[in-house]
């Protein structure tokens, strides 16, 4: 009784298929879209996390860049702005130019009769010449910002495309016969031989 129900078992019992494990191939377009929507998100769905990191320390790099220069660029505009008005209690220049200066010799609201106009020009014109600098620096750290967001687009896109191609050495010419179409609609009659690149 005993053998009856296993060999009724193995009659019942159904072979199970093996899984067949897919290869990924991102897609380009949702790869691209990704990266739009959120930066670093094309990276992860490109299954690249190391690149993660690059790009947020890129934007880290350069939101602290555009932060800082606009931060100086405020400060020496202010210290101008007060440097060149005729208001003795608007003293944010003070910050700028070193305290061991003595006030009496470039401040002409501070000591009217016992300024020094070269000194007074020389602080003036290096106060406009740092508002320029930081300007300049804080506006290309904001194109910076912009083309780092565009950079890592095409790189989720690029990667996306690029994903599956093959780079081994293994590539090869093979020689295999071709139809050719003859006129009148005839195919078949005339066959040619073709090189074919397998890569």
């Amino acid at each position: 009784m005993f053998c009856i129900e296993q060999s009724m078992l193995a009659q019942d019992t159904l072979a199970v298929a093996s899984q067949v494990k897919h290869k990924f191939k991102p897609e380009t377009l949702r790869a691209t879209m990704m990266a739009v929507s959120f930066p670093g998100l094309g990276q992860i769905y490109n299954r690249k996390y190391w690149k993660i990191p690059v790009v947020y320390i890129g934007f880290g790099a350069l939101i602290y860049s555009a932060g800082f220069n606009g931060k100086s660029y405020n400060m020496y505009m202010k210290a101008y702005q007060d440097f060149t008005d005729n208001i003795l209690t608007t003293d944010s220049y003070l910050k700028v130019i070193p305290p061991s200066v003595d006030r009496n010799t470039y401040d002409p609201v501070f000591n009217p009769t016992g300024y020094n106009l070269s000194i007074y020009l020389q602080y003036k014109n290096e106060m406009l010449q740092m508002v320029d600098y930081y300007k300049r620096y804080r506006d290309l750290s904001y194109i910076g910002i912009a083309g780092w967001y565009l950079f890592s687009i095409l790189d989720a896109n690029v990667d996306a495309s690029l994903f599956n191609y093959d780079i081994s050495p293994n590539l090869n010419l093979t020689l295999a016969p071709v139809q050719m179409a003859l006129p009148g609609g005839f195919t078949g009659a005339g066959v040619s031989v073709g090189l074919k690149i397998n890569f």
